[in-house]
C-alpha cells in the first residue's frame, strides 16, 4: 500500500559551541547512546575539536575542546579535516583525522589511546596532506582515508592501545572525501564498506581478514563528497547537488535525484527506518526514504521533509537516534547546533 508520510520536523533548542563550524565536508559527528535522552556532538574548527554531551543532570551541556596534537614538538598546530565516533562491539573510540595524521581517543576525549602520522614521502610534491574519512568496520576494523588515496585499516583491539595496520587499500588515485560500513543488512555478496574520493569514484569493500573489492563505480566528474550503505544500497552525495542510489553489489545505478541546487556536504542514514538525511551549502536539509520494492525489487527514494536553514552553509547533518526521529545539523562559521525533532 501507499507509504505514509514522515511526520514534520520542528525546531527544538539549540545547542551553543565553543568556537564556530569550519567549511568541511562532514562536520558533524554525532554519539548516539542507547537509552540516553541527548547525545554527544562534535564539530571541528581549525586545529580543535568543540566536544559537547548532555551533563548529568540532563539539564545542561559539557564542553570540552581537543587540539590537534602532534607525534613530536610540533611549531605550528596542524589543522583538523575531521572527527568521527567509531562504535564497535567492545569499544568506542573517538577518531580525528589532521595534516598530519590520525589520532584516536576514548570515547569522551579524555585518553589518547593511538596516533599514526602521516608519510610525507607518500604524496607528490607541492600535494596537500591529510586525513579524512572515517569509519568503523568488520566489527574490529577503523578505516581512515588519505589524500594519496590511500585507506588505513586498522586491527582495533577490545580494550588497551595495542592498534596496529593490518592493511592499506590502495584503488583510489585522488583524496578520499568518505568511507562509510553497512548500516542494514547487507544482500550476500553486497560488501560492507564502501570508500568515496575526490574526483567521483566509489569502491565497495567486503571487510575480514583480508578486504576485497567488490565494485568499483567510476566517476562522472563530479566530486563524491559524502557516502552511506544500507541494505546493499550505496547512497552518494556528489558536487553537484545531486544523489545517487547505487546497487552495492554490481555498482549498477538504480536512482538520481537532484537533491540541492548547491554542492552537498553531508549524508546520514538512519538504520532502522532507511531514512537518508543530507545537508549543502544551497541552506537546505532534506530528509528522504530509501527502501526496496519487495516486488521488483526496484530502489526507491521518496522525498520526505524539507528545512531552510536560513543563510547558512550546511556542512555538517546527522540524524541523533536510530529511526530518525531527530536531526542535528551544524553551518560554516555558525557557534551552534541547530536540533529537529519530530
Amino acid at each position: 500500500g501507499p507509504s505514509r508520510p514522515c511526520r514534520m520536523y520542528r525546531k527544538e533548542k539549540s545547542i551553543q559551541l565553543k568556537s564556530s563550524s569550519a567549511a568541511l565536508y562532514n562536520n558533524l559527528s554525532v554519539l548516539r547512546q542507547p537509552g540516553r535522552q541527548l547525545a554527544c556532538f562534535s564539530a571541528v574548527h581549525g586545529p580543535s575539536l568543540s566536544l559537547v554531551s548532555a551533563a548529568g543532570d540532563g539539564l545542561g551541556f559539557c564542553h570540552r575542546q581537543l587540539q590537534a596534537k602532534e607525534g613530536g614538538m610540533a611549531v605550528s598546530p596542524s589543522i583538523l579535516t575531521q572527527a568521527a565516533w567509531c562504535v564497535l562491539p567492545s569499544r568506542v573510540l573517538l577518531v580525528l583525522t589532521s595534516q598530519k595524521g590520525i589520532q584516536m581517543y576514548e570515547s569522551d576525549g579524555s585518553i589518547m589511546v593511538y596516533w599514526h602520522a602521516l608519510d610525507f614521502t607518500e604524496h607528490r610534491p607541492a600535494q596537500a596532506v591529510f586525513a579524512r574519512g572515517i569509519a568503523a568496520a568488520g566489527g574490529r576494523f577503523i578505516c581512515v582515508g588519505t589524500s594519496s588515496g590511500l585507506v588505513f585499516v586498522f586491527d582495533i583491539p577490545p580494550k588497551g592501545t595495542n592498534i596496529t595496520v593490518s592493511e592499506v587499500l590502495e584503488q583510489h588515485r585522488d583524496a578520499i572525501t568518505d568511507i562509510a560500513a553497512e548500516l542494514g543488512q547487507a544482500p550476500d555478496g553486497a560488501g560492507d564498506l564502501v570508500t568515496a574520493d575526490d574526483a567521483g569514484t566509489l569502491c565497495v569493500w567486503s571487510t575480514g581478514e583480508e578486504f576485497t573489492l567488490g565494485s568499483k563505480i567510476p566517476a562522472f566528474g563530479c566530486t563524491c563528497s559524502s557516502v552511506k550503505l544500507w541494505n546493499g544500497i550505496v547512497a552518494a552525495g556528489y558536487g553537484n547537488g545531486q544523489i545517487r542510489l547505487y546497487e552495492a553489489a554490481t555498482g549498477l545505478l538504480r536512482a538520481e535525484v537532484n537533491a540541492h541546487a548547491r554542492w552537498i556536504y553531508a549524508l546520514d542514514l538512519a538504520p532502522q527506518t532507511g531514512k537518508l538525511l543530507s545537508g549543502a551549502e544551497d541552506s537546505f536539509v532534506h530528509v528522504w526514504k530509501l527502501s526496496r520494492n519487495p516486488d521488483t525489487d526496484d530502489v526507491e527514494i521518496q522525498h520526505c521533509h524539507a528545512e531552510c536553514v536560513t543563510d547558512t552553509q550546511v556542512c555538517g547533518a546527522r540524524f541523533c537516534d536510530p529511526e530518525g526521529h531527530s536531526f542535528a545539523v551544524t553551518g560554516y562559521d555558525l557557534s551552534e547546533i541547530f536540533r529537529y525533532s519530530q
